[in-house]
C-alpha cells in the first residue's frame, strides 16, 4: 500500500439513535451533564438530532442524539442504537481519494456539509465486489477537522 496522504486525528463524534430523543437526553444531558450545542433537522437524512458536547475546546467529542422524523422511512436512524462513529481527518478529500483507490466503499452522497457544519462523508458498513473494504457492520463518518483540531491533535 502506498503512504497515506492523510491522518486520522481522533474521535469527532458518536451518534446514538432512538425512537424518541427525549429519552436519550434524559441520560446524556440530564444524567451525564452534556450540553446541547445545537439541533439539526433534515428531511433528506430523516433525522431530528440534538448535537451535544462532551468536554470542551478543540478536543471535545460531539454526541449526537437522533430520532427519525418518520420511523417508517430510511435512513432509519433509530434502528441501530449506536448509529455511527465520526473520526476527525486532517485532509478529507485526500483521504477519500486514497481510500477509494485502495478498495474502500463509501456510502452515496459524497463529501458534503454535515450537521455540525464540517465537510463529511461516510464509509459504508459493508464492502461489495467493486469496493471490498467497508466498516464491517459499522457506519463510519469521516469529518474534515478544522485548523484548531489539526493543531491540537495533529
Amino acid at each position: 500500500m502506498s503512504a497515506k496522504p492523510f491522518k486520522i486525528l481522533g474521535i469527532q463524534q458518536i451518534a446514538i439513535g432512538g425512537s424518541d430523543k427525549t429519552r436519550l437526553k434524559s441520560l446524556w444531558v440530564d444524567m451525564f451533564g452534556l450540553s446541547v450545542k445545537s439541533t439539526f433537522v433534515s428531511e433528506r437524512e430523516n433525522v431530528d438530532e440534538d448535537i451535544c458536547a462532551l468536554g470542551t475546546g478543540p478536543t471535545a467529542v460531539e454526541v449526537d442524539l437522533m430520532q427519525p422524523l418518520d420511523p417508517e422511512k430510511k435512513p432509519a436512524v433509530h434502528t441501530t442504537p449506536l448509529n455511527h462513529v465520526g473520526l476527525w481527518v486532517d485532509d478529507l478529500p485526500k483521504a477519500v481519494e486514497w481510500m477509494t483507490a485502495h478498495g474502500v466503499r463509501f456510502a452515496p452522497g459524497g463529501i458534503r456539509k454535515g450537521a455540525a457544519g464540517y465537510d463529511i462523508c461516510f464509509i459504508h458498513p459493508k464492502g461489495n465486489e467493486e469496493f471490498p473494504v467497508g466498516g464491517e457492520g459499522v457506519l463510519i463518518e469521516l469529518v474534515q477537522a478544522p485548523p484548531e483540531v489539526v493543531a491540537a491533535l495533529g
